[in-house]
């Protein structure tokens, strides 16, 4: 009898073993299976700021495709050096909105659009982008209305067209009140507004936001993004919340859902 019970045990602790072995492979396995969709195929980012505004807005949650221009070293978690360049190379299309690592803090994650491509001449002058000495026209759409801090705004949505026939969303804004806005604020604005001319290096990218006058991009600190530090297209919307959800108040969760932005393909 003693020796049936000591049988049992053993065989109780062999099928516990047996258990936790199988737990431990299956979460390594769902582990290598997460970084390789993650590394090689589709990557989830969120929108934190409101410079792609209106086409995104803060609490968008996007899948970016990775193999859409390539792999680089920052297509992998924590951007080790294991190669450098870009290998399956694509070139992004103007147009594009695309996720890239910050040039001048290669940890930060942004989202801009493309707006000029190596060897061309980008200038913004009274508002208008120039691309190669041709100006871009635009026609006003609508009236958008931003909420931030509480506050309501209408800022003005045009449809600007990009050279190759590509129809796009853009917010301007106009000159903020020197009497209510700080000059650094009007500094910023004029600037924005009437820049140099940038000539866009070979193997690298000028980027712009869509919200064009409340966007740090190319015309600013973020400067011409090397082809390196693309990490992906944007491809779609798939989920959205509008932050209001509370942690202990599950009604609010479902009333923070902006059910008409999920799977919104991204133009």
């Amino acid at each position: 009898m003693a020796s049936e019970v000591s049988i049992l045990k053993t065989s109780g602790k062999k099928q516990q073993k047996a258990s936790w072995d199988e737990t431990i492979r299956t979460i390594i396995f769902a582990v290598i299976l997460a970084v390789t969709v993650r590394s090689f195929a589709y990557e989830p980012f969120n929108i934190p700021s409101g410079s792609m505004k209106s086409n995104l807005l803060v609490g968008d949650y996007l899948f970016v495709s990775k193999y859409s221009y390539g792999y680089s070293r920052y297509s992998f978690p924590f951007g080790l050096p294991f190669f450098s360049g870009r290998i399956f190379a694509n070139e992004p299309k103007r147009g594009d909105i695309v996720v890239f690592r910050y040039p001048p803090n290669p940890r930060t994650d942004y989202i801009k659009r493309v707006i000029g491509l190596p060897n061309d001449r980008i200038q913004v002058k009274d508002g208008f982008v120039y691309i190669n000495g041709k100006k871009l026209e635009r026609q006003l759409v609508d009236d958008f209305s931003d909420k931030e801090d509480n506050q309501v705004k209408v800022i003005q949505r045009y449809a600007e067209m990009l050279p190759e026939n590509k129809l796009i969303m853009i917010l301007k804004e106009n000159m903020p009140n020197p009497d209510i806005a700080s000059m650094d604020e009007v500094k910023k604005y004029i600037f924005a507004n009437n820049t140099p001319e940038f000539i866009v290096p070979e193997g690298h990218y000028f980027m712009m936001g869509d919200n064009r006058d409340n966007s740090s991009d190319s015309r600013f600190d973020v400067g011409f993004v090397p082809a390196e530090n693309l990490i992906g297209r944007a491809e779609i919307i798939w989920f959205s919340t509008d932050g209001s959800a509370k942690l202990f108040n599950p009604v609010s969760w479902f009333s923070a859902m902006r059910f008409d932005r999920f799977f919104n393909l991204l133009n």
